[in-house]
């Protein structure tokens, strides 16, 4: 039979093995964090440096979503990483695979309005399609006010503002030139003299 002594000095044993054991993996894992802060920052950085080069102005929604998505990656395997540092790979991988499994639901849940901002990606990286340009679109013909990630508002010729989807708009738009328009750049075309040099 165990004597209340005994169990007491076993479980301190354990205990002090226990932390023993422990304290290497957490100074390994918070020197990990470090490098990996500064990694991290570094990274971003340098992606948020390239992507502003890419989108510039009325673009620059699309170069924060996907900063934030590099971002939310790196510190997710930064988190993965660290569990398995302090010997909680199990735990990392059971994390891994149910969050893949969380994206895909909210994904599939999510799908028009990722179709959205794919469709608005597109569409703020077309050059026939920016503010202040006549289109037509689902029957809506107008000047365009804005285009954001998800929607792209258009301002009809009696004054009101249609608010389309982009998926809706980014399948099948056209530019809208007035008859009048059309007939002077033809006619300014046709009076020009011919260049002889």
């Amino acid at each position: 039979m165990t004597t209340l002594p005994s169990l007491l000095t076993r479980s301190i044993a354990n205990f002090v093995d226990g932390v023993a054991v422990a304290i290497p993996r957490l100074l390994s894992g918070l020197v990990f964090l470090a490098l990996a802060y500064v990694t991290v920052r570094i990274v971003l950085s340098l992606v948020r440096t390239s992507i502003n080069r890419l989108y510039v102005g009325d673009r620059e929604l699309v170069g924060d979503l996907l900063v934030t998505l590099v971002a939310i990656f790196l510190w997710f395997g930064v988190a993965l990483t660290f569990l398995k540092i302090l010997g909680m790979g199990d735990i990392a991988a059971s994390l891994g695979t149910a969050v893949g499994f969380i994206a895909l639901g909210i994904s599939y849940a999510l799908s028009e309005m990722i179709e959205d901002t794919v469709a608005g990606v597109y569409l703020l990286r077309d050059p026939d399609f920016n503010p202040g340009y006549r289109v037509e679109a689902k029957g809506v013909t107008g000047t365009v006010a804005a285009i954001e990630l998800r929607k792209t508002r258009i301002d009809t010729d009696t004054g009101d503002r249609v608010v389309l989807a982009n998926r809706e708009i980014e399948s099948r738009w056209t530019h809208d030139v007035p008859v009048e328009a059309g007939a002077e750049e033809r006619d300014a075309t046709a009076n020009a003299e011919p260049d002889t040099s």
